[in-house]
């Protein structure tokens, strides 16, 4: 590992977290096949075996509701919609849209299930958590689509369920970060006013090169082969690298989008593009709070059940969410 010290003004140490470096060490003796040789079908398989075994025991919320919501096609957008109480339509909760990672191409609601539980637990909110369409049978934009029709439904129906349209946010992590931050963009455009975006080490840059992409492309969890693995199913068309609804660090203008809680690893090969987004929201005029963890990994946000560094993430992100949701 470089001795140099990236992102210090952050509080970057240079070391893994001990706790972290544990992990990596089983991780390496495990020998798992890697996607991109397991294939899409066998990899979504493989992760949602995988997914909750480092993360922290499901929290008891009051119910989980299994929803199909249109979509644009004439098909459905599954959702799991989690009750922190028992709706009551004189006091209507706050929601959050949560949309989960797995570079656009795994990963499920199911898999994510025990962090909705907390944020939804802690932060006293809603969380619709959503099933979008995964590549490489659907490709871009497919999950930015289903991403902003589930936003746009809930937006314009939440009173039905008893939930409040002045206080919903929108949040994810890793590709589910990405698609977040997307339909932040869209919903400024769209005049749809949001309490928070809160994304979670998201992509957000066009292509893969940036300085830690490159130092931190192999031994680190998630690897630089894996990424572009992901993109090459969701990314059929060059030209969608051009697209801000998957690289919103491209977007031409990000003034007026809601404010935002971002969560950066430091020995994430995506930390860089994290703290790029951060940094531009910043300058240009977004109330932005940039949480950098020290010695973590990606996709540390599931290790809850071993890594203490999780669990107060976890305790950041709930409060950013209580602070949007005015709670």
């Amino acid at each position: 590992m470089s001795r140099h010290v990236f992102h210090a003004d952050l509080g970057a140490s240079g070391h893994l977290d001990p706790q972290i470096a544990d992990i990596l060490r089983m991780v390496g003796r495990a020998r798992h096949t890697p996607f991109d040789e397991l294939g899409a079908v066998k990899s979504r398989a493989a992760f949602e075996r995988s997914a909750r075994i480092l993360d922290i025991a499901p929290l008891p919320v009051h119910a989980v509701e299994s929803l199909a919501l249109p979509r644009r096609d004439g098909g459905e957008i599954g959702v799991q919609l989690y009750w922190p109480r028992e709706p009551d339509w004189t006091a209507p909760l706050p929601l959050l849209i949560y949309l989960h990672g797995g570079g656009f191409t795994v990963g499920s609601p199911a898999t994510h299930d025990r962090i909705v539980r907390r944020l939804c637990s802690g932060a006293g909110c809603a969380v619709a958590s959503v099933d979008y369409r995964l590549a490489p049978e659907h490709v871009f934009p497919a999950a930015f689509e289903d991403a902003w029709d589930a936003l746009a439904h809930f937006a314009a129906s939440a009173g039905s369920y008893g939930l409040d349209a002045a206080r919903i946010a929108i949040g994810g992590d890793s590709a589910g970060g990405t698609l977040a931050a997307a339909c932040a963009i869209a919903a400024r455009d769209a005049g749809l006013p949001l309490a928070l975006q809160l994304l979670i080490y998201p992509g957000t840059d066009a292509h893969q090169d940036t300085e830690s992409h490159l130092r931190l492309g192999d031994g680190f969890l998630l690897t630089r082969k894996t990424i572009l693995w992901f993109f090459g199913h969701y990314l059929t068309d060059p030209a969608a690298r051009a697209d801000w609804r998957f690289a919103p660090l491209i977007a031409e203008r990000l003034a007026g989008v809601a404010p935002a809680w971002i969560g950066v690893a430091e020995f994430d090969p995506l930390v860089d593009e994290g703290v790029a987004y951060a940094r531009r929201l910043q300058a240009e005029g977004v109330a932005t709070e940039l949480r950098f963890y020290a010695g973590m990994v990606h996709n540390f946000f599931a290790m809850g059940g071993y890594v203490d560094a999780a669990r107060l993430a976890h305790q950041h992100a709930v409060d950013a969410l209580r602070r949007a949701f005015g709670d």
